[in-house]
């Protein structure tokens, strides 16, 4: 069902008032600064709960408050944040079970961040509390517009709560049968079985480290053990305030929380966005963002996601730290608006006077004035973001997706064999997508059981493991006519990976394909192999299957060592539609000339006429923007009459888009 919370684009960012009671003023200060940069909301009281709660069950609100009366006075919309994500001193010291014990089984001392154990009954039950107080607080007051709920949840707890709890998670995963757990554990290796559940315990260097099902079991219990840390959070505020939305703010394709598992407990999905500008190329660097930009998206369909953090200026936690080029920022939010994004917002408001990310980027500086080169861009971006108020609630109609899923991921860390140097999952599907990305495609970025129907293409890049469900969920979609593309090393294991037997891929879809695997052989970096497709050369580079065709028409063959002559990308009639094997991984323009063959052969087209090279063009709504994250001047080519938002000028032919700069079109 589609949804829209908010008729303009939130723009705004981590606020920290608590940090500046000692001198007020600057309070107002900040206001006016404000609303000098175009600034419509504000995220606080995140990490707050220190002098929200000082001593146990006494509450100080009046900073607060005061805060969130300038907020109605001023039009700028309240993200009420939970504290959870840092606990106070007190707690810790009289409540230690809160903290977590790590792997090594030491009792973590107070400090840091996410430093609680989530199976803690007593945290469960302080979190509910300072989240009800705040609640009622503030339920019917009107600058709040939505809930934050904690900050980027991560990490996990070895403590004996949480054995506990894993093994409980256990016998319902495996219906209290310890012989179904030792089958699909496949214990008879290195003599692992398991006779008692008490003999189960998280996986850890100096214990078990090598059962990947176990790794992959833990994973697993570690994102329920979010989501169910998550719900009890939010049950005061769901009670209260059933109205105002709330979020959490995940971070990329961080792999200790299953996010598309997570995502459906959301009301809006967010994330924090911190790109590396400065490695080269921008261009890839922006691929691989609008990628995981295109992930959010995905995972609830049918409504806009949420940029809840990205910097103004500069990141602290890198090892060389170098200021984006002029321009930058205000690409970074355009992007994210053009691919669903219905916020841009940034850590930080104001500079913070100490701690650890006294010298991240900030709106306002240490200087305390708006006569800074990263407010101006700032406001510049502010003003653009209240002309655009058109798009929010705007979908994109994508006919392409690419499987990449969370579980898979780890499944592809975990297994020891063929190349354990050179895996890398996320950059295979960036470099998937880049083509399609690059043509102003639309793509959904969809984990491996979501609906594949309504795409022209889908694309499975190492689609190692596979979920229940799934090889009949390709069968189905190819059969129906759908274009499906997959790459090495597909279907070898299932969710406890456990090898599936009777030859690889799995089950039916050595028909879906028209192939079986026989080997996998792997290459040394200094040595690739080759081989060609349509008739070009391209390089073999660390994995590659050996099959053989069963039915599948070859499209290319190796051209190196003993295999040569064997199939190296294969295409399969099924049904109504076409099965696409690539059996060995490449370069980009392997990727980019396949891609280009599939594309050709579906008629999908992209979402736009324009002409361009080395840019990004993306359409969302009635709105067209074209990025250029490189530092040379472009040139795009209108063959239809566009307005220009920012001139208002009627626009054709040749445009120049400046270093750093941008165009967004209406028509």
């Amino acid at each position: 069902m589609r949804k829209k919370y908010f008729d303009f684009i939130i723009h705004g960012g981590d606020y920290n008032p608590d940090q500046w009671i000692r001198t007020k003023e600057i309070w107002d200060e900040d206001i006016r600064l404000m609303k000098l940069a175009g600034i419509n909301s504000a995220t606080v009281g995140i990490f707050s709960w220190g002098i929200l709660e000082p001593e146990e069950g006494v509450f100080c609100f009046d900073w607060l408050d005061e805060i969130m009366e300038k907020f109605r006075k001023n039009g700028i919309a309240a993200i009420l944040a939970t504290p959870s994500g840092a606990r106070p001193a007190w707690m810790a010291l009289k409540y230690p079970e809160v903290l977590r014990v790590n792997e090594n089984g030491i009792h973590n001392e107070y400090g840091d961040r996410h430093n609680h154990c989530l199976t803690s009954p007593v945290y469960r039950e302080k979190v509910r509390t300072i989240n009800r107080a705040l609640a009622e607080r503030y339920a019917n007051h009107p600058a709040l517009k939505m809930w934050h709920v904690s900050n980027e949840y991560s990490g996990e707890c070895h403590c004996e709560l949480c054995q506990t709890a894993f093994r409980e998670w256990l016998k319902k995963e495996y219906n209290n049968d310890l012989n179904l757990l030792n089958d699909k554990w496949w214990t008879g290796f290195w003599s692992h079985q398991i006779t008692d559940w008490s003999q189960i315990s998280s996986p850890k260097d100096r214990g078990e480290n090598h059962f990947s099902a176990l790794k992959l079991a833990w994973r697993r219990f570690v994102t329920d053990s979010h989501i169910s840390f998550f719900e009890n959070e939010i049950s005061p505020l769901r009670q209260i305030t059933p109205d105002i939305p709330f979020t959490t703010n995940l971070m990329g394709l961080y792999g200790g929380i299953d996010y598309q598992k997570l995502a459906s407990h959301l009301d809006i999905v967010s994330w924090d966005n911190y790109p590396d500008w400065c490695t080269g190329d921008n261009l890839y660097t922006a691929a691989q963002t609008a990628f995981v930009h295109d992930a959010f998206r995905s995972m609830k369909q049918g409504q806009p996601f949420f940029m809840m953090e990205s910097t103004p200026s500069v990141v602290n936690q890198r090892p060389v730290n170098k200021l984006p080029p002029p321009g930058m920022q205000t690409l970074t939010a355009l992007q994210a608006v053009s691919h669903g994004a219905d916020s841009v917002q940034y850590f930080q408001w104001r500079s913070s006077r100490a701690g650890h990310e006294k010298y991240h980027g900030a709106v306002v500086d240490h200087r305390g004035h708006e006569n800074t080169r990263v407010f101006r861009e700032i406001a510049r971006t502010g003003n653009l973001l209240s002309g655009l108020s058109q798009v929010t609630g705007t979908l994109c109609n994508s006919k392409v997706a690419i499987i990449y899923d969370w579980e898979n991921a780890r499944a592809t860390e975990y297994f020891s064999g063929f190349n354990n140097k050179r895996r890398d999952y996320a950059g295979e599907c960036v470099r998937w997508y880049m083509p399609f990305y690059k043509r102003g495609i639309s793509v959904d970025v969809i984990a491996m059981d979501a609906d594949y129907s309504k795409y022209d293409i889908v694309i499975a890049p190492f689609l190692y493991m596979l979920k229940p469900g799934t090889e009949e969920r390709i069968s189905t979609y190819v059969k129906n006519g759908g274009m499906f593309l997959s790459t090495y090393l597909l279907g070898m294991a299932d969710r406890d990976d456990r090898c599936f037997t009777g030859g690889f891929p799995a089950g039916e879809l050595k028909t879906v394909f028209g192939i079986e695997h026989e080997e996998t052989d792997v290459l040394p970096e200094d040595a690739p192999g080759k081989a060609n497709f349509n008739g070009v050369t391209y390089p073999v580079e660390h994995v590659c299957d050996i099959i053989r065709s069963t039915g599948a028409a070859v499209r290319g063959t190796y051209i190196t060592d003993f295999y040569s002559g064997t199939p190296a990308v294969t295409e399969n009639s099924y049904g109504k539609g076409s099965a696409v094997y690539v059996a060995f991984r490449s370069s980009d323009v392997l990727a980019d000339d396949v891609c280009a063959y599939i594309i050709n052969k579906t008629g999908v087209m992209p979402d736009t006429d324009i002409e361009y090279s080395g840019i990004e063009v993306r359409r969302r709504g009635d709105f067209i923007f074209c990025l250029n994250f490189t530092q040379e001047n472009k040139t795009v080519k209108l063959k239809s009459s566009y307005t220009d938002i920012i001139s208002g000028k009627t626009l054709s032919g040749d445009i120049n888009i400046e270093k750093c700069g941008f165009l967004i079109l209406k028509g």
